[in-house]
């Protein structure tokens, strides 16, 4: 299952888990607006009620696998695209099949939090999040991406301040957060 933490300040390999001050999911979804559900890898292949109710109740009406591997057609050149730090207008939607890696997103404070994913978890980063991705060590993972509508898959990169999303996403979560109306956005843990 998930793990989080405050990065380190160091600066050298970004697949290195740059440790720094670990806290719990509850957290990790608190300090970022990220949801969290996780389900049993032994079913997500098989019918799964939750996960088709979470996919019906947010109208994820499209979805594909993404592999990330050396063999990849210019793999270095996508892992500077997914580690460059960056937003999208929509939502952002994995969940990990086979593999690991760290999903690494600004809290309202502007600090880097790590997610590091496994199988079964599933991360929803809201429009608007900076936000990167890089697989761990083990340089592999296979995860399920779900969309609304067709898929639309376009980095927004630092600095997009007055982009739409990340204006609603300031006004949404960080001032409520900030306010000190905690936003509820853990999720259900799933089995």
């Amino acid at each position: 299952m998930v793990r989080s933490w405050y990065m380190d300040n160091k600066l050298d390999d970004p697949q290195d888990p740059h440790i720094g001050e670990e806290i719990d999911t509850k957290q990790m979804c608190d300090r970022t607006g990220v949801e969290y559900w996780y389900f049993h890898p032994d079913h997500i292949q098989t019918e799964h009620s939750s996960l088709e109710k979470l996919k019906n109740d947010r109208h994820y009406s499209y979805e594909d696998e993404v592999t990330v591997q050396p063999t990849m057609e210019n793999y270095e050149k996508k892992l500077e695209t997914f580690f460059n730090e960056h937003l999208h207008s929509d939502e952002e939607i994995r969940l990990v099949l086979e593999g690991s890696g760290y999903f690494d997103c600004r809290d309202f404070d502007d600090r880097w939090i790590r997610i590091n994913v496994f199988p079964g978890d599933l991360l929803i980063l809201p429009a608007g999040i900076y936000h990167r991705f890089i697989p761990d060590k083990n340089n592999y993972i296979r995860a399920k991406r779900f969309f609304v509508g067709e898929p639309v898959w376009l980095p927004i990169n630092r600095p997009a301040d007055d982009h739409p999303a990340r204006k609603t996403y300031l006004e949404e979560k960080v001032v409520r957060y900030r306010n000190g109306n905690q936003i509820v956005v853990t999720g259900d843990s799933i089995s």
